[in-house]
């Protein structure tokens, strides 16, 4: 496929100043006059122009480029880095086709096993990240991190119910929707329910910041990442026409983005809602150019899945006087992390690679004191 159709180029000029040859930008090859040979990259940066879905932050269409000046400044991390920059997507006619669009373009970087990371646009371009997954029959975990659950039903702004969009979507190859950081007070009580009725996952800012590693289980098994900028505090991140005065501080944006990418399960990353008309001093810019970077940083810090019967992981097995009567449980030597076992039913062959899913310690003690730890009853509802 030429991707090349579907984007407008970059100008060296804009970088022209980046003189430090340990920048990123002197390690990765941008898309000026001719495409870079995304099919040999582990990432492909895509700029998103696309701000229809969300008149009130219009800015958001600017974005990719304010976010590009910040982030190909920063130092190049771990690693022999092999970063391509795609340009940034031409919009399609119609807002539905540009996420047409990106579907197509992620589809492509998909099967060439090649991580997207969209930066710019307004939210809902996210439904176009998500389609990107559909040809490949299998079920994903989608991981939405934003200040409100936008799971309205469908209106003329799209940026809240792109959410609704992504569960409802036919056909369904959605297993989980995990939503982090949502404040109450903007969060209408029937959604939340109706959350909890479909055994999806969510965490209210407050519990986010204070069990913030407990967050990294969830998102090790999590495939896609959608996050709006308007999670994170006004203080923080003022460029955005939604910006509150409590949410995420950027650095805990940044760890949620470093777990992100260090889960060789996250295929696909995308970063939203950006608004550089409504920045002081490029403050949002840096801090989502320093989320991309910890993104692709922990990619280059990830560790190759193994066989859990390997010589690499502690297997524990936790007897219980109820059914199920025991939980396995194992522990990577190397890193620490933990994981636990979750029987599906043989006849549900399509949920074989949930049989053993992310945990975290926390999970394991619950085991020991007797009790059935709530992610392994919230996922094993889902298996049945």
């Amino acid at each position: 496929m030429d991707l090349k159709i579907f984007f407008d180029s970059l100008l060296e000029s804009d970088f022209a100043d980046i003189k430090d040859r340990q920048s990123l930008f002197h390690h990765i090859s941008i898309f000026t006059e001719k495409l870079p040979n995304w099919r040999e990259a582990d990432l492909a940066i895509i700029g998103i122009k696309e701000a229809r879905g969300n008149i009130a932050n219009k800015g958001a269409e600017n974005a990719a480029d304010e976010i590009r000046k910040k982030l190909f400044r920063l130092i190049k991390g771990t690693g022999n880095q092999k970063i391509v920059d795609l340009g940034n997507l031409r919009n399609g006619q119609s807002l539905e086709d540009t996420y047409l669009r990106l579907k197509e373009v992620c589809e492509a970087l998909l099967d060439h096993s090649v991580v997207p990371i969209i930066i710019g646009g307004t939210h809902d371009v996210d439904y176009g990240q998500y389609l990107a997954f559909e040809h490949a029959n299998d079920l994903i975990s989608v991981l939405n991190i934003d200040a409100k659950p936008d799971l309205e039903p469908e209106v003329n702004e799209n940026f809240r119910c792109h959410g609704q969009k992504i569960i409802l979507h036919e056909p369904n190859f959605l297993f989980n929707y995990a939503h982090l950081g949502y404040q109450t007070y903007f969060s209408d009580a029937d959604t939340i329910n109706t959350i909890e009725k479909l055994s999806f996952d969510h965490f209210r800012l407050g519990i986010v910041q204070e069990k913030l590693h407990e967050m990294e289980p969830l998102i090790r098994d999590a495939d896609m990442l959608s996050f709006d900028i308007s999670a994170i505090k006004m203080s923080d991140a003022p460029g955005n026409a939604h910006a509150e005065a409590f949410g995420l501080t950027g650095q805990e944006a940044c760890q949620l983005s470093w777990y992100a990418g260090m889960s060789y399960k996250m295929a696909s990353a995308g970063f939203y809602e950006y608004n550089p008309e409504l920045d002081f001093r490029n403050q949002t810019a840096s801090v989502v150019a320093t989320m991309v970077w910890y993104f692709i940083e922990g990619y280059y810090h990830r560790e190759s899945p193994e066989s859990f019967e390997s010589e690499q992981y502690y297997r524990y097995v936790v007897s219980l006087s109820q059914d199920p009567h025991e939980l396995i449980f194992f522990k990577n030597k190397r890193n620490e992390k933990w994981w636990m076992e979750v029987p599906y039913p043989i006849t549900k062959t399509k949920y074989s690679k949930s049989s053993v899913v992310p945990c975290s310690y926390q999970d394991y003690l619950t085991a020991t004191t007797g009790e059935i730890p709530d992610r392994w009853l919230q996922i094993h509802t889902k298996l049945i």
